[in-house]
């Protein structure tokens, strides 16, 4: 993971965590998605990073994905849950030690179930930045 992913995914979990009713909802956020957590649950996936640096600095054009999970019969819960992760992240993120964000941006949402399985939301953001 690069130094700007890291840091960026960092200052996107404290956002959420500071978000009381998205945290009273789920049992937690995790690197992937945990052995035994109690659903539902949002896991962070593995982000891509793509060079976006310019003549006089470094930076990096960031993937961030994030995956709620919940074993709900519908999907109801889970439209909630994805509903609170953008309420949380509306308001951007703060600057990361040593980046600055230049800009954060919504790309999309997708709910996906098989029959066997939990339902599995996705919510995607995309994030530029610059090296201080």
């Amino acid at each position: 993971m690069s130094g700007a992913l890291e840091a960026v995914q960092r200052q996107l979990v404290a956002r959420l965590q500071a978000h009381a009713a998205l945290m009273e909802l789920i049992s937690g956020i995790f690197d992937g998605p945990p052995p035994r957590a109690k659903f539902p649950y949002i896991a962070l996936a593995t982000g891509a990073s793509l060079d976006w640096s310019h003549k006089d600095g470094v930076g990096r054009e960031l993937s961030l994905a994030l995956t709620v999970h919940d074993d709900g019969e519908t999907a109801a819960r889970l439209h909630r849950v994805m509903a609170l992760v953008e309420e949380a992240l509306a308001v951007g993120l703060e600057d990361p030690a040593g980046w600055q964000i230049v800009t954060f941006d919504f790309r999309r949402t997708r709910i996906l179930r098989r029959a066997a399985a939990p339902w599995s939301g996705l919510v995607e953001y995309r994030a530029k930045v610059l090296r201080l």
